[in-house]
């Protein structure tokens, strides 16, 4: 296996680890952001009101978008399974 081949797999697990840590955080932050405006708004700040609605947010992401996590981290782990005819080379 070369160098080029360790690269490969360290970009695409990269990019997998993006793609399905995404939508989690986007949720949660667009929940921060609306809450906090609100708190500047409403001038309530306590840390704890924003706790809620992040956990809400990460568990919708979590309902909509698992679907395409797991999909996705198989498909990863099935092409790292194939790789490894190349690493005994």
């Amino acid at each position: 296996m070369q160098i080029d081949d360790f690269i490969k797999l360290g970009q695409v697990g990269i990019e997998t680890a993006m793609w399905v840590s995404a939508p989690v955080l986007i949720f949660g932050l667009v929940a921060g952001l609306v809450v906090s405006i609100i708190q500047a708004a409403t001038q309530i700040n306590d840390a704890s009101i924003a706790f809620i609605p992040k956990i809400g947010a990460a568990v919708l992401g979590l309902l909509l978008f698992g679907h395409f996590m797991i999909n996705r981290i198989a498909s990863f782990t099935t092409w790292v399974y194939t790789q490894i005819p190349h690493v005994i080379n």
